[in-house]
């Protein structure tokens, strides 16, 4: 890992100050690394998968991730050219609840218009000063506006099975694929293969396929832009209401409101 990188040489130099930080990736992959402080993470014009030790997250446009001091995380945007805002804040002797464990979070327009605000800034913002104290008070609305925190996180499996399973999901989402069938397939009963999903991983087999699904969704309204219709027959949803109220039930949006989402982040 480059030494000189700011989130390794900066971020943490001055114990008491919030360290801000916007710029576009220039990279595709910030390797495995944490900080002393907690970051807040907002990104734009892409698609950002964080890895954690345990978990993949999808980090969608319009949410921003919270990712606690001391976490290991490695960042892999789509482009070089997505845009990442990051706030650094170091942690109160009282944190909410919230603020001790990651998670991804919908912005909602304030929120989204106070980040927008700090793209003038770089660097240390030192207690006292009036970047500091809007930066404090971004951090402050958090545990009022932040209710729910997305299921946008894929455990990685650990037993060489699923290992081998995940990869035939990923081959052929867009297959319709009967549970009791790829039991058989990989030489499971459907009790054992749920057992094993819920020892493994810690989330059913429903739980992580449907995740799994969503997320690829995503992937391919962004990058590809394709129309809803086509996105659900691609991850293997032959109903378009069923698609979108999964969507729903896991973005808290449809997937023609997320999209809307997405222009207004182009204007």
């Amino acid at each position: 890992m480059d030494s000189d990188k700011y989130y390794i040489k900066n971020v943490d130099t001055e114990q008491d100050s919030i360290y801000c930080h916007h710029d576009l990736m220039g990279e595709l992959l910030i390797p495995a690394h944490q900080h002393k402080k907690s970051q807040m993470l907002y990104t734009e014009g892409g698609i950002v998968y964080v890895e954690t030790e345990n978990k993949t997250y999808f980090l969608p446009a319009r949410h921003f991730m919270w990712i606690p001091a001391g976490i290991s995380h490695s960042i892999h945007p789509s482009s070089e050219d997505v845009m990442m805002r990051n706030l650094y804040f170091p942690t109160d002797k009282n944190e909410p609840d919230l603020l001790l464990k990651e998670g991804i979070y919908p912005v909602n327009e304030v929120l989204l218009q106070m980040l927008l605000f700090t793209n003038r800034w770089n660097g240390n913002l030192e207690k006292g000063s009036p970047n500091y104290t809007i930066a404090s008070a971004i951090k402050a609305m958090l545990p009022e506006i932040c209710k729910n925190n997305l299921s946008l996180a894929l455990p990685f499996p650990k037993d060489p099975r699923l290992v081998k399973l995940a990869a035939f999901l990923d081959a052929n989402l867009a297959e319709n694929i009967k549970y009791s069938e790829l039991a058989d397939r990989f030489g499971f009963s459907e009790r054992s293969l749920h057992r094993l999903f819920l020892k493994d991983m810690g989330i059913s087999f429903i739980q992580y396929f449907t995740i799994k699904r969503i997320l690829k969704a995503l992937e391919l309204l962004i990058e590809k832009k394709a129309p809803v219709n086509e996105v659900a027959l691609a991850v293997g949803y032959n109903s378009v209401p069923t698609f979108s109220n999964t969507f729903f039930k896991l973005l808290g949006q449809r997937p023609s409101d997320y999209l809307k989402g997405q222009e207004i982040l182009k204007k």
